[in-house]
């Protein structure tokens, strides 16, 4: 039996460099969405309040092409992009989609690319760091709640930039994004920081590699789905305002008026969530053959294992609800939140407060 080989300090520490250097880059691109929202142009606010009192003078359900008059010096004209439009999910409201966090003007959008540009180098930054970690003891990087919490970031905004390469309009994740990252660094290098070193007996499988990278992907892709559900709540009792002929605050406006329409947040919500559900299915099997491997039994009734089928069950109803009419819109919504609250409480709430073979609060 050879002895497991000693942490290379040097890549510990520079992994830490890179840690805090893509705090900072983090911190830069939190700044720069402010300034996309805050600059942004406001002149295409009351879209939304058009479409549903019938004022706009065009059919919601046919949106217009509209040319726009060439700069000045000559050049020519360009075609506005037609309105996407979208039936929530109760199908009772046909509303446009926002222009976006910057509204659209030359200066937000200016502001926009250099937030996505700032968080992409900051991705990139965190990821050398994961990967210095990893170096440092030749091993996957994600053996204790440290590890697994700047994967876990890093995985989230590798998936938000995943789908902005593929042409997704997503920026406005960006900013809630940013924020739960730093917060999410924040409380890893403050509380659950560990040294670099070797893995206890039981988590030196290849299984670490399969079982615990899909759980953190996984919950990466629940993450922009929970966020995409608080959204759609207040962007639908936003419009449902309007509906009813209220008058929304004038912030409450200038913020929700740009985002997409509340069916398109639901409908971004319900599909990342069903696209990642039979993985997370297939995390938990994974889970059970590893611990059959490591401890003998397929299924202990541990702390961890219970949560991870709570969570599976709570996903499962969410999912059969949206297929059933009268649990579609906000109710279907609650139940997706809930079934993330349980995944972060599985995460930080078993690791710490309760005890079993999981449990990794005293490393």
């Amino acid at each position: 039996m050879t002895l497991a080989a000693a942490a290379n300090e040097n890549l510990a520490n520079i992994s830490n460099v890179l840690i805090y250097s893509s705090m900072a880059v983090y911190t830069l691109a939190f700044l720069a969405h402010i300034a996309e929202w805050v600059f942004g142009s406001r002149s295409k606010v009351g879209r939304t309040a058009a479409a549903l009192t019938g004022k706009s003078g065009q059919s919601a359900a046919a949106p217009a092409v509209t040319v726009k008059a060439a700069a000045q010096g000559g050049g020519t004209a360009v075609l506005d992009k037609p309105k996407v439009v979208t039936r929530s999910a109760a199908g009772t409201r046909d509303v446009p989609d926002g222009p976006g966090a910057a509204g659209g003007d030359a200066q937000g959008d200016l502001y926009g690319r250099i937030a996505v540009s700032l968080t992409a180098l900051a991705f990139l930054v965190e990821a050398g760091g994961v990967v210095a970690r990893a170096l440092s003891v030749e091993r996957a990087p994600w053996g204790n709640m440290y590890e697994f919490s700047i994967t876990f970031s890093t995985v989230a905004v590798g998936a938000y930039l995943g789908f902005l390469a593929a042409r997704k309009n997503v920026r406005w994740l960006g900013l809630a994004l940013v924020t739960t990252v730093l917060l999410d660094l924040g409380v890893a290098t403050k509380w659950l920081y560990t040294e670099s070193d070797q893995l206890v007996p039981a988590l030196d499988s290849y299984w670490l590699w399969i079982h615990v990278s899909t759980a953190i992907f996984c919950g990466a892709v629940f993450y922009l789905g929970a966020v995409g559900t608080v959204l759609y709540l207040f962007r639908d009792a936003y419009e449902g305002k309007l509906a009813r002929g209220g008058k929304p605050g004038s912030f409450a406006t200038s913020v929700l008026e740009r985002m997409p329409s509340a069916a398109s947040l639901d409908k971004f919500a319900y599909r990342v969530n069903a696209a990642v559900f039979p993985l997370w299915t297939f995390t938990i099997i994974a889970g059970a053959i590893w611990a059959g491997d490591a401890w003998g039994r397929y299924w202990g009734w541990d702390p961890k294992e219970v949560w991870s089928f709570v969570t599976w069950v709570a996903y499962a109803c969410y999912l059969h609800a949206r297929a059933t009419a009268g649990w579609k819109g906000r109710k279907a919504a609650y139940l997706a939140l809930f079934a993330f609250a349980c995944w972060i409480w599985n995460y930080y709430g078993v690791n710490i407060l309760l005890s079993g073979k999981h449990s990794y609060g005293g490393v």
